[in-house]
């Protein structure tokens, strides 16, 4: 079962979200807040698999809740997918880089919502189509220092090569078909330089692969 909490200031879009994802089977609402300071408080308490956070909310928007959640050991298994009105808010850049696993706009169509909870809650990360590069490119583009690019030597040839890919937007099938070997393979390459670099999901290995130089900015 798949624990989902909503976090947005407006009932109607909480109440909109919470019909949807309980007419699916494997997903339980198991809490609703309408600010970011109680939506923290319901993150501790209930240990969600998943928050869909909103950014604009009182008394601790979502920006500071993500970073608050994100920076917990104890909440490392809790997930946020932010959804917000504009695709391109600079404070859903921001709540990448303090590590929201996910982006969707308000008006997305349900079943990608539905698809967002269950990519998510099995460890993906997802981003709206056509926004991840823009979005990636503009956290590279100076939101905080570059991370100690000294961790990137505990990293293999073939590792390097996957990181290069990840950060290129590919998924575990592509990276196979690029390199030749399966998408298990794939997929366990990304695990492991998640480990070694300590990264939260994938997202932040692209950001990572772009704030460390081994994709740069405009590549496709």
């Amino acid at each position: 079962m798949i624990r989902v909490l909503l976090a947005d200031d407006q009932h109607l879009v909480r109440a909109g979200f919470r019909a949807l994802l309980e007419s699916e089977p494997g997903v339980d609402v198991v809490g609703e807040a309408g600010t970011g300071r109680e939506a923290l408080r319901l993150v501790r308490d209930l240990r969600p698999d998943v928050v869909l956070m909103d950014i604009r909310m009182p008394d601790g928007d979502g920006l500071w809740a993500t970073g608050e959640i994100a920076a917990d050991p104890e909440l490392a298994a809790t997930r946020i997918v932010i959804v917000t009105t504009f695709e391109l808010d600079e404070y859903v850049a921001q709540a990448i880089v303090a590590g929201a696993s996910g982006f969707l706009v308000k008006d997305t169509e349900p079943v990608d919502l539905i698809r967002a909870v269950r990519v998510v809650a099995a460890g993906e990360a997802l981003l709206s189509p056509g926004v991840t590069r823009r979005l990636i490119e503009r956290v590279a583009g100076g939101l905080r220092p570059p991370p100690d690019t000294s961790r990137l030597a505990s990293l293999t040839d073939r590792e390097r090569e996957v990181l290069q890919l990840v950060g290129q937007g590919l998924t575990n099938t592509e990276i196979g078909e690029r390199l030749y070997v399966s998408p298990l393979t794939a997929k366990t390459h990304v695990s492991r330089i998640m480990t070694k670099l300590d990264a939260r999901d994938r997202v932040h290995l692209v950001v990572l692969a772009y704030e460390t130089g081994i994709v740069q900015p405009g590549w496709q």
